[in-house]
């Protein structure tokens, strides 16, 4: 009794749009006209669509480009915390660019960034070094895409980290001293493999959550330019309300919940999530 109403808004607001999705992939709907069903057409059709497989290799890029630097930065910051300092303020400031919503974050670099009037290549400038059109260059636009979200994201992924550090107890990292070992030798031989649970847990939230990019390029790029950053989600963005090929974008999109549960699975199963060195 105490779970039904959480299972009942699960039923209205997951499951009955999840089947009624799957109905709307095997239909032609441009939201004006009635649906008609037209098979697995759109599905075939995802096939042989250039730009649909243009748009999983750039979504596959900008989860690299993020993977790298979030969970390196991460790691970096959640060691520090642990070994110098349990400081409620600083952790408190990791957070809060996670908290700015995420148009706000890419409207603030998109001045930062803006070739002509930004602060970045003002500051270049001065230097005496070549300004850059970050979000104007075909080459530059993914990888600063990339540099926002991990700058939104890599506060909340250290404090994930530091939490399951906080989860290793003392007595390991005092016999690992006891036997010599340094700082960057217990990182590496203790504090990493305790934590591969934890990770795992970081790395399918980070994937699923790079998959899922959208308000940075619609605000920042708008897939620009010369569909340099036109990842999955504002594909399946485009086709639905720019072209109203309701069908076709709702063939994209359960094909991306196919391909996330497919990495997910695959991640679960060999970082053993599930098992803990701890138990």
């Amino acid at each position: 009794m105490f779970l039904l109403p959480a299972l009942i808004g699960f039923g209205i607001f997951y499951v009955y749009p999840s089947v009624r999705g799957v109905w709307i992939s095997l239909t032609d709907w441009n939201l004006l006209s009635d649906p008609e069903p037209v098979g697995m057409a759109n599905y075939a059709e995802l096939a042989t669509d250039p730009l649909f497989w243009r748009a999983l290799l750039l979504t596959g890029y900008n989860t690299v480009l993020n993977l790298a630097g979030q969970l390196t930065l991460a790691l970096v910051l959640a060691a520090l915390m642990h070994r110098l300092t349990k400081s409620v303020v600083l952790r408190a400031t990791l957070l809060l660019p996670w908290l700015v919503p995420n148009v706000a974050t890419a409207l603030l670099w998109l001045w930062l960034l803006d070739a002509n009037l930004g602060f970045v290549n003002q500051l270049f400038s001065s230097l005496g070094l070549p300004t850059h059109g970050f979000f104007s260059s075909p080459a530059e636009a993914m990888p600063s895409v990339a540099l926002v979200t991990t700058w939104a994201s890599v506060g909340y992924v250290a404090l994930l980290l530091y939490a399951g550090m906080l989860q290793i107890p003392r007595q390991v990292y005092e016999a690992a001293a006891i036997d010599g070992a340094g700082e960057i030798r217990i990182f590496f031989r203790v504090t990493l493999p305790l934590l591969r649970p934890i990770l795992a847990l970081v790395l399918v939230v980070s994937v699923i959550g790079c998959f899922q990019i959208f308000d940075t390029i619609a605000v920042a790029t708008k897939g620009g330019p010369i569909n340099a950053t036109k990842v999955i989600y504002y594909y399946v963005y485009q086709e639905a309300f720019t072209h109203f090929r309701m069908g076709y974008a709702a063939a994209m999109a359960l094909s991306l919940v196919l391909i996330l549960g497919t990495l997910t699975y695959l991640q679960m199963r060999l970082m053993r999530a599930s098992n803990s060195d701890l138990a």
